[in-house]
């Protein structure tokens, strides 16, 4: 049986520069980095860390009570689980339309919900479901859980979000959140408008110290060790007109094999779900070795092959596949061709998960929500992000369609016994593909709204409320109203009109019932 799947290879060329071109550090990447949970501004490693309450409405800010690693480990925010399970609580932020984005979420749970283990819980990025976090194994070993992904902000802001999902145990939370601008030419081989990615490994191979980060890498990605350390002697390798930028740092060691031996890595080093990633791999010709002989092998993954005969240089070089199917374990084997004077070697890694975006609501629609939930004194804890994606993290109430052009729109509006006081917005009426609102049993109060621009509307329950002012006679002049309920709430009242629901008769029994009423009693 075959697996029919389409691959995109580049191959891209590093070159040398004198040492002290590099000795001098790169300016730190644009950023916004929030400390969740934070009540102030803090600095750590040079980098200015927000507090998180301009970015985020609800939740319960939380100090870590246990010793941590690092300061921003300290505090968290956690969001209630009770009555909240499929809902979503998101940070939002302002970036610039059209920017790629890191964006890295960082858990550390310091039993704060008082249970050994820490709650399993979804993470999003806008419309999209990202991944699940599990923090378990990483917790147990004292460790904090850092998720990486890059994205295209879709609009002017970006939302990451976090939801209970059935697995969802206690209250979720959150410790960090950054958003770091990326050049335009990295992982320019991913369409970014149909797919984000999330990341599953990067690794150094050879090296054994530290996490990579800032300043060795200019915009702060996360570079894991892996295997025994082997150092090189490529000190000088510049990415600087390479698409990804890795750090120069990675070419200072490498594994290797024999002259004769393959090379096979279990890489990455956990199992796999059944999907389609993105893989990037990293080397250079240790530089002692004469230039004219080369290093010549064979790549496979899992026994397919991956790349035939790359020849590879002290300058370096790198081979991406933009879509390769994995599932389960993975096998990363570097076969020595023929003629190749030298045993294969591998400096760097990267795989990705590739994420099929979820939808966006159109934007008039989500501007006219946020209006109206802006009016309202107690709005759903969760109508924060994007109104109706994931679909299963939609607004509570919200109800959405795809009409023409494959456009979302929000096609009803049921908030009926949910305590909501306030007002309702007149931009209620730019939501033109509503079909029902369904208002009763709450607390709103002021008047009702021109509604006129809602031609599709079929059920308008407005009863049980604080409303005054007139009925709006163009309420009659909307063809598809089939049901008006209670508008004033004046049912049981003496001398009223009883239930006043009324079937559609031509849109001149409504307009003679608005004349009718006049303004409320």
């Amino acid at each position: 049986m075959s697996t029919l799947f389409f691959l995109f290879f580049t191959i891209s060329i590093f070159s040398f520069l004198p040492f002290s071109s590099l000795s001098q550090p790169p300016p730190p990447p644009k950023a916004i980095r929030i400390d969740c949970g934070a009540i102030g501004k803090s600095e750590y490693d040079g980098n200015l860390w927000l507090p998180d309450a301009q970015f985020v409405s609800a939740g319960t800010p939380k100090v870590i009570t246990t010793p941590v690693s690092v300061p921003i480990l300290s505090t968290l925010r956690s969001f209630p689980l009770l009555n909240n399970r499929n809902k979503k609580f998101c940070y939002t932020v302002n970036v610039y339309h059209g920017a790629k984005y890191m964006v890295r979420t960082t858990y550390y749970y310091g039993g704060i919900n008082g249970k050994d283990s820490p709650p399993v819980f979804d993470q999003m990025v806008d419309g999209t479901l990202w991944s699940e976090v599990n923090t378990t194994a990483d917790y147990a070993d004292g460790l904090s859980s850092p998720y990486e992904g890059v994205f295209l902000a879709q609009g002017k802001t970006m939302s990451v979000c976090i939801g209970a999902n059935n697995y969802t145990d206690s209250d979720p939370f959150i410790s960090a959140l950054e958003f770091v601008i990326l050049k335009d030419s990295f992982y320019n081989t991913t369409d970014f408008n149909k797919y984000g990615l999330g990341l599953v490994a990067r690794n150094s191979f050879g090296y054994s110290g530290p996490i990579i980060r800032y300043p060795d890498d200019e915009f702060d990605r996360s570079w894991a060790p892996f295997g025994k350390s082997n150092p090189t002697s490529n000190r000088n390798v510049s990415v600087s007109g390479f698409w990804n930028h890795p750090p120069a740092k990675i070419f200072q060691t490498e594994l290797t094999s024999g002259q004769s031996k393959p090379l096979d890595l279990d890489w990455p080093p956990f199992s796999l779900q059944n999907s389609t990633y993105y893989i990037a791999l990293y080397f250079a010709h240790d530089s002692n070795s004469s230039r004219e002989s080369s290093r010549m092998f064979n790549i496979s993954i899992n026994g397919i092959t991956y790349y035939s005969n790359l020849n590879v240089t002290p300058a370096g070089l790198v081979v991406f596949a933009t879509q390769w199917p994995l599932s389960g374990h993975t096998r990363l084997t570097l076969t020595p061709s023929v003629d190749s004077k030298f045993g294969p070697s591998i400096n760097g890694g990267e795989v990705f998960g590739l994420l099929t975006l979820g939808g966006r609501t159109v934007t008039r629609d989500v501007i006219a929500l946020v209006k109206f939930r802006d009016k309202l004194q107690n709005p759903p804890v969760d109508w924060n992000g994007d109104p109706c994606y994931p679909q299963k993290y939609s607004w509570t109430g919200v109800t959405c369609a795809e009409g023409k052009g494959n456009q979302t729109r929000v096609v009803s509006l049921n908030l009926t016994g949910m305590g909501l006081s306030g007002s309702v917005s007149a931009s209620v009426a730019n939501l033109t593909a509503l079909t029902d609102i369904l208002l009763g049993n709450n607390r709103l109060s002021g008047t009702i709204p021109d509604l006129s621009s809602l031609k599709f509307i079929r059920k308008l329950h407005l009863e049980d409320n604080q409303f005054n002012g007139e009925i709006p006679s163009s309420l009659g002049k909307i063809e598809k109203l089939q049901e008006l309920v209670d508008v004033y709430g004046l049912l049981g009242r003496p001398g009223c009109c009883g239930q006043l629901a009324v079937k559609r008769a031509g849109g001149r029994v409504l307009e003679e019932l608005a004349d009718s009423f006049g303004p409320r009693p």
